[in-house]
């Protein structure tokens, strides 16, 4: 709504009650952006739609890892996949539930789609926060930071350390010129702080909100504008990073098809190998499910 992207939005939920009011309140503020017509319905309105988000399933409680969620939100997931391509089969699919990795996977797996038009929110929001920090931590604006959190989205994800630059300058290079920290030590915690942002946040105020919206409405914003942007989105592996049938996030063109192209970063050798354990654990878990 507030990006102005999205001509029509339709919000469906179980409960009818709670989508109705969440569609007056952002009708009500309708005189302050774009034009965009909000309304709740039911699943065939999927019928015609680009994009369809699913956001729904069993929240994660405090304590509570998101791979504990995998097998209640696979079951809810079959019947909305399900209901979803009873009216749209051309749409793509933008998967946001936790554990988004598995979930990706299970949508793509019940959905019959294209491996292009099945998208997980993946570690874009875990590599805004890995950004955030670094640039808290060097006292540099956070848009001159690059670097990505890939793998699961969850307790194996990966630090790029060794593709990590401030404005070009070799993470390494910066760090031996800045004697602000000890290395090893501030890395570790960095990370650990980018991994157990969203329990503490759960654990603060109940579920995260606001970054991860932002983290969707960049996706969108890849897809409708057709920009080609780079986003570490979850989407299958077919052999990328020696890695078979698993959605996990490394860094992919994302445009108006969905998934353009997977790309092969270099990572350090301890990196493909974490990468590697990430996909594995996830894989664990996956055979376990009735898919």
């Amino acid at each position: 709504m507030l990006s102005g992207l999205i001509s029509e939005i339709v919000l469906i939920d179980m409960t009818e009650k709670k989508a109705e009011g969440e569609v007056m309140d952002l009708n009500h503020g309708m005189p302050f952006v774009r034009p965009v017509d909000i309304y709740r319905g039911d699943y065939k309105d999927c019928a015609g739609s680009d994009i369809v988000i699913i956001t729904a399933g069993a929240n994660q409680k405090e304590g509570e890892t998101r791979i504990d969620l995998v097998k209640k939100n696979t079951a809810v997931f079959k019947d909305i996949v399900e209901k979803i391509i009873k009216y749209n089969t051309n749409c793509i699919l933008l998967v946001v539930t936790n554990p988004v990795d598995i979930l990706t996977y299970v949508t793509y797996k019940i959905s019959g789609f294209p491996k292009n038009k099945v998208i997980g929110s993946g570690t874009v929001l875990d590599t805004a926060r890995f950004r955030y920090l670094l640039g808290e931590h060097v006292g540099v604006d956070v848009r001159n930071v690059h670097s990505y959190i890939i793998g699961e989205h969850g307790d194996t994800e990966v630090a790029a350390w060794s593709l990590s630059n401030i404005a070009g300058i070799p993470m390494d290079k910066f760090c031996s010129e800045c004697h602000r920290c000890e290395k090893q030590i501030s890395r570790q915690k960095i990370y650990e702080s980018v991994k157990n942002a969203a329990y503490e946040i759960i654990n603060n105020k109940g579920a995260t909100y606001y970054a991860v919206a932002l983290a969707v409405r960049r996706i969108v914003e890849a897809i409708v504008r057709n920009e080609n942007s780079i986003l570490t989105v979850s989407s299958l592996l077919e052999g990328q990073y020696d890695i078979n049938d698993v959605c996990l996030s490394v860094p992919t063109i994302v445009n108006k098809n969905g998934i353009d192209k997977i790309l092969k970063v270099p990572l350090s050798d301890e990196e493909f190998r974490l990468l590697q354990r990430s996909s594995d654990t996830l894989k664990s878990i996956i055979q376990t499910l009735d898919i």
